[in-house]
């Protein structure tokens, strides 16, 4: 990022009063806890340091012993209370640390995703975006990961300044008695030096600190963390590469490519940095700190050997001050650590801010107990975001319930683009699309994509009780639930389910998890389509991965059962659609045919006759090997 391009202080600080706003709705009792556990680490020397000193003056003055056993009884009650309180903190932090953060901070994003266009998700760019926010957050922890990081520290250097400041501000008040050589201690001069080598050692220190830090900033170790993300994660641990790893002995090639990868190493340039300037300041300001230390030491063993004070409170000061210097520095190091975060936060609110532009519609859709629903595609022409390219054009059909529709075509012809319009995921560029002559942009979003119930090519099966992935609902009808997988042609595999409809999808998060067959995946999806019972049903080649012979098998199976409802089927196997009441044939955006089977095959050297010979001598050449 270019220097002019950086954000100013003030502009830094107020991304990180918003990150801040983001986690308190979030994680609303986060930050208690978050600050009461370095409160207490801040102030926890704070009592014995203060009877330590008390003790020892006492001791060293040949005190009463009655108060002698006094403070020790204050110094071992104080240091158990401090001990007992944070234990109780450190738990209660602990839980809220690996509860609440990290779910909270995945929700974030999540709750963004679910509510955002889905032309937004669906588009690169955003991807791009938010692989880019995960990585930095991997690398290094940059963006709303590093404000909880942070907020303890920036909590803890506070009350580290207040406790010491209580501590030492006697330091300067309690004079050298008059007649010691060492009155010159007094003098406002002096004590004004000694604030002035506070002040200045902190500066310096912080300045030397933030600048090594920013070392960090500067190297780009998202690169390198994706590389050993990919191959130490992934391509190890995914379950459907294992068979190509084992296969083709990719295993040497991810451990070539893994050495290869040079982002941490001895050779890269955070390492020669290392070596070199970021050290080296690191270095610089320890040395600062220590030259400090030095001079509180004598300043103070000075003040009580002039008899200002007694040499318990040696301990004391020196403590109390070392205390403020380093909650000094680490304060000015926080700030630099959150202006650089800043830049990573900017990030995630570009991510976090893309607005939702697609028009919400008020209109009611009519819950007909008929069903009587008509859709008409009028003149449609759509271009995905950044594209130039026509992806659908001049599109119009009706079609009416109750009707069986296919559509078919080659990769790439606008199948599925034809879907996602319908199901209102996409906007037309030009034309309309109308619901029973009414624009569907005009009906409430959710009410219209719940005339709809889809299984896309490639559905997705949680690794969650049977049941609840056919309702899609923690809460389902299980006599419904049944009913729909036995339609769907999966009662016999039900009655061998140990648990029946509480059995577990896959072995994730269940020792005792089912693995299920692709076929019967497709079963379940169907059963789920079904439960929903929605007017219009659509397939989008979920059958892809499964042969000719099997995939008929599901169309028909499936036209059996769902009886008044619409039926939308895609496929490029037009073999698998010979049964519906229309196809229309879509090649390079655009419906080039539209008719019954008979009608569409009888057109000699229309598209429709020119895929079906190519299936079919495909076929036939695999029915005589």
């Amino acid at each position: 990022m270019n220097k002019k391009d950086r954000l100013t202080f003030k502009e830094a600080m107020a991304c990180t009063r918003r990150g801040f706003a983001i986690w308190r709705k979030a994680a609303p009792g986060m930050f208690a806890a978050c600050a009461a556990r370095p409160a207490v680490t801040a102030l926890a020397p704070c009592l014995p340091l203060y009877f330590t000193a008390r003790l020892v003056n006492a001791i060293a003055a040949g005190g009463d012993p009655g108060q002698v056993w006094r403070l020790l009884a204050a110094l071992l009650v104080s240091t158990a209370a401090i001990g007992v309180i944070q234990t109780a903190v450190g738990c209660w932090y602990g839980a809220v640390k690996d509860g609440v953060q990290w779910p909270a901070s995945q929700y974030i994003f999540f709750e963004k995703l679910l509510k955002m266009d889905f032309c937004d998700v669906d588009d690169p760019g955003t991807q791009v975006l938010l692989t880019q926010i995960q990585q930095n957050n991997n690398w290094n922890g940059w963006g709303l990961n590093r404000l909880f990081l942070i907020y303890p520290r920036l909590v803890e250097a506070v009350f580290r300044i207040l406790g010491a400041a209580a501590l030492s501000v006697s330091l300067f008040t309690l004079p050298v008695p008059e007649g010691s050589a060492l009155v010159w201690l007094n003098h406002p001069g002096c004590l004004a030096g000694m604030a002035a080598l506070l002040v200045g050692s902190v500066l310096a220190s912080g300045a030397l600190t933030n600048h090594s830090y920013s070392y960090w900033n500067r190297y780009d170790g998202a690169a390198g963390n994706r590389g050993f993300s990919f191959f130490y994660f992934i391509a190890m641990k995914e379950r459907h590469r294992g068979t190509d790893i084992r296969t083709y002995a990719q295993d040497r090639f991810l451990e070539s490519a893994a050495k290869a990868e040079s982002s941490f190493g001895p050779a890269s340039s955070i390492a020669r940095w290392a070596r070199g300037p970021m050290g080296a300041c690191a270095a610089a300001s320890g040395a600062v700190s220590q030259a400090f230390m030095g001079v509180i030491y004598l300043f103070t063993g000075l003040k009580a050997l002039g008899g200002a004070f007694g040499v318990g409170s040696v301990t004391q000061y020196v403590g109390a001050l070392a205390g403020l210097a380093q909650g000094f520095t680490s304060l000015l190091e926080i700030v630099g650590v959150l202006r650089a975060n800043a830049e990573y936060l900017k990030l995630t609110y570009d991510f976090l801010d893309i607005p939702n532009n697609m028009y919400q519609g008020s209109l009611t859709t009519e819950k007909r107990s008929d069903r009587k629903y008509e859709i008409e595609f009028r003149d449609v022409s759509f271009k995905y975001p950044g594209t130039d390219t026509w992806a659908l054009r001049n599109v119009s059909m009706k079609f009416d319930v109750g009707e069986r529709l296919a559509v078919v075509g080659e990769n790439g012809s606008g199948k599925t683009t034809f879907i996602k319009l319908l199901c209102r995921l996409y906007d037309p560029t030009e034309g309309e699309i109308l619901l029973n002559g009414i624009d569907i942009r005009k009906y409430r979003y959710d009410n219209y994509l719940a005339l709809f119930s889809v299984v896309f090519q490639d559905f997705k099966l949680l690794a969650q009780p049977l049941g609840q992935n056919v309702a899609a609902s923690i809460e389902y009808d299980r006599e419904r639930a049944e009913e729909c997988l036995e339609r769907a042609g999966f009662g016999q595999r039900l009655t061998e389910m140990p648990k029946g409809l509480d059995t577990c999808l896959y072995r994730e998060f269940e020792e005792d998890g089912v693995e299920i067959s692709g076929g019967e995946a497709q079963k379940i999806a169907l059963a789920r389509v079904l439960y929903r019972d929605a007017p219009f049903i659509v397939l989008d080649e979920p059958t892809a991965a499964l042969d000719p012979e099997a995939e008929a098998e599901v169309y028909t199976r499936f036209n059996d059962i769902v009886e008044d409802k619409t039926a939308i089927y895609i496929s490029h196997r037009l073999s698998s659609c010979r049964f519906c009441d229309e196809i229309a044939v879509f090649d390079h955006g655009r419906v080039v045919q539209q008719g019954t089977h008979d009608a569409l095959l009888a057109v000699a050297g229309g598209k429709y006759q020119t895929l079906w010979d190519a299936q079919a001598q495909y076929y036939q050449k695999k029915t005589a090997e």
